[in-house]
């Protein structure tokens, strides 16, 4: 049961974006991705399987992933401006995956 309440607030916000995209503030659709829905949920799965110490560490990794995906939202400027729409995106999931990965690699070694 509780599986199927999680993939009902994803397609729950994914129509959400997709309403927000038709409107004149169509700018906000990128706002939405960003409210803690899915971290919501994580977020409560750690503090109750791990306790309340993974969880303070869950946030501050959450912290640090703030990275990588300004780094996709500065790759998707750009290579908008220079290439198509689907080769744009593919390349900025292609370095946010290497930045998170990066993030990993360092976040395992150093904590």
């Amino acid at each position: 049961m509780g599986l199927l309440i999680k993939a009902m607030l994803g397609a729950l916000v994914v129509v959400l974006i997709g309403l927000l995209a038709k409107t004149k503030n169509y700018y906000i659709a990128g706002l939405v991705p960003l409210f803690p829905t899915f971290a919501l949920i994580a977020h409560y799965i750690v503090a109750n399987e791990r306790g309340t110490e993974a969880l303070r560490t869950t946030i501050v990794f959450g912290m640090w992933s703030i990275i990588p995906y300004f780094l996709y939202l500065l790759t998707l400027w750009f290579f908008t401006g220079v290439m198509r729409l689907p080769l744009a995106l593919g390349w900025a999931v292609l370095c946010w995956s290497l930045s998170a990965w990066l993030l990993i690699l360092v976040w395992s070694r150093f904590h």
